[in-house]
């Protein structure tokens, strides 16, 4: 599809550009022309006012007129072939940076497009998993001739686990989908240590459970942003270092100052991301389990995409440094 965009576009340009080459040549050609015609015709006209006696044969001026005529057609013969030429030039090297030029034109609407195909084949694969469990379950059930009320429960009570994982996807997308459509968020001033203190009390429950201590650093400093989506950032960040962190270890957020800029950094003792994973960790859909972790960790790889475009709004930036067998350290860093 794209190889004939690019081909299109590349005889557009051609076209514009050949066109305003042959038309600056048809005036250059003529300008040159009369230029020439006229100071060789000021020429002749002195030659033709000498005087003709004493001469046998043909009059000396007359030929050197037939020389001068001769020497004009040659003189126009060769500037247009030269402006022939050059034309052929600027057709070769107008047709190469029309292609360059054409497929840089195009490459963030083939960008865009890939990522689209991309979306809509991972969200079609997650969709289509649930569903083919349940299917797989109610036709084993309805096969069953021994099937009564309590495996009757059973079913419905893994429909509905099946059902919950498909409204948990379907959430995330739209709030993936939210973001992404947001020019812009309402901003007022708000503490980072707040923003913290709010997100971790939506996570704690699941520390408790891993016995995850937290060791906190935080600093009353103010940032312009929103702060719904701030909590959600660092309710991501954090349920994630809590996800790929072992029993009874131990994460740490610091909240720091640097001139203009405020950071937090949230630095747990997992397992850590592969080096060839960490280009590809805020990718949609882009989990890397089997680097990470032996266990099977819920989630359908979106929460570092919705953390990415949060950051986006409010004009920042997410770094991440990780270790195999070291851990992950997250570091946001908003401008103040």
């Amino acid at each position: 599809m794209f190889k004939s965009a690019y081909l299109k576009l590349t005889i557009y340009y051609v076209a514009i550009i050949m066109l305003l080459s042959v038309v600056f040549s048809v005036a250059i050609y003529q300008i040159s022309s009369n230029e020439i015609n006229r100071g060789l015709g000021r020429g002749m006209r002195s030659f033709g006012e000498l005087p003709q006696q004493g001469f046998s044969g043909p009059p000396p001026n007359q030929n050197i007129q037939n020389i001068i005529k001769a020497q004009l057609q040659e003189s126009q013969a060769k500037l247009k072939n030269e402006l022939v030429y050059l034309n052929i030039l600027i057709l070769i090297i107008s047709s190469l940076g029309s292609y360059f030029l054409a497929k840089k034109t195009l490459k963030p609407v083939k960008e865009m497009v890939e990522s689209q195909n991309r979306f809509t084949a991972d969200a079609s694969h997650e969709l289509k998993t649930p569903l083919a469990a349940m299917r797989t379950e109610i036709e084993v059930c309805l096969r069953d001739k021994k099937f009564d009320f309590n495996n009757a429960k059973k079913l419905l009570d893994s429909n509905l686990e099946e059902i919950t994982k498909l409204e948990l996807l379907s959430n995330t997308l739209l709030n993936l989908a939210r973001y992404q459509e947001q020019v812009k968020l309402d901003f007022s001033e708000i503490s980072l240590e707040e923003i913290i203190v709010e997100a971790f009390e939506k996570v704690e429950d699941k520390a408790k459970n891993k016995q995850i201590v937290f060791k906190n650093n935080l600093k009353n400093i103010l940032i312009n942003g929103n702060r719904q989506s701030l909590v959600e950032l660092f309710v991501i960040i954090i349920d994630n270092a809590i996800k790929y962190s072992p029993r009874n270890s131990e994460i740490k957020i610091n909240i720091t100052q640097e001139k203009n800029k405020a950071k937090v950094s949230i630095k747990d003792h997992g397992v850590g991301i592969k080096a060839s994973d960490l280009p590809y960790i805020f990718n949609r859909f882009y989990r890397a389990d089997q680097s990470r972790n032996k266990e099977k960790v819920d989630g359908y790889g979106l929460g570092l995409s919705i953390a990415k475009e949060i950051v986006g709004l409010h004009n920042g930036e997410i770094k991440v440094a990780s270790m195999i067998g070291k851990g992950s350290k997250f570091s946001v860093i908003f401008r103040k």
